[in-house]
């Protein structure tokens, strides 16, 4: 049995929360998102707030049941309070600069990077060597994140590269004489 399924979702003050069927759409004052749940759960709004039920009890929906509360906390914590990501820029002559909706990044490549950023994200960069990702969609942030450290993820031996902040990379020895 789910742990986490069984806890109900609070609604914090200036929160709406509305289930349509499979819908669940929730208000609040950073925005509005929505998301449609899997067949194998109920949802169900009351003054407790948001509570997931399994439909039947099935291999499958045990498995759902907690992923998919999850996915409703994550929708009232992206409009309370939003997801912020950190990446972190190692290498000489690396930068990143924000210029309008674009990320521009310089990743040691024989061009520049130009990452057009989509909407519902904020991107800063506070210094050249920091990327701030910022958004009330949890997915959206961490995909943005995940795409923008491909372009040169770190390497092992001098750890060049862009990484998540606070990110271990396993570091290997170099060649011996």
């Amino acid at each position: 049995m789910s742990r986490i399924g069984k806890k109900p979702v609070a609604i914090p003050g200036g929160v709406t929360a509305a289930v349509d069927g499979q819908e669940v759409k929730v208000k609040g004052p950073k925005g509005e998102l929505r998301h449609v749940l899997v067949d194998e759960v109920i949802a169900k709004a009351d003054k407790d707030g948001i509570e997931v039920t399994m439909r039947e009890d099935t291999k499958e929906a045990r498995a759902m049941w907690g992923m998919s509360r999850t996915l409703v906390a994550n929708l009232v914590t992206g409009v309370t309070d939003g997801f912020t990501k950190t990446l972190e820029i190692t290498g000489v002559g690396y930068r990143a600069a924000v210029q309008g909706q674009a990320l521009q990044l310089q990743l040691g490549h024989s061009h520049d990077i130009a990452y057009v950023v989509p909407d519902g994200i904020q991107v800063a960069c506070p210094k050249p060597t920091e990327i701030v990702i910022s958004g009330i969609d949890k997915q959206k942030v961490g995909q943005v994140a995940a795409e923008i450290r491909r372009y040169r993820p770190p390497e092992p031996y001098k750890g060049k590269g862009v990484r998540y902040a606070g990110e271990y990379i396993l570091r290997k020895e170099g060649k011996k004489k």
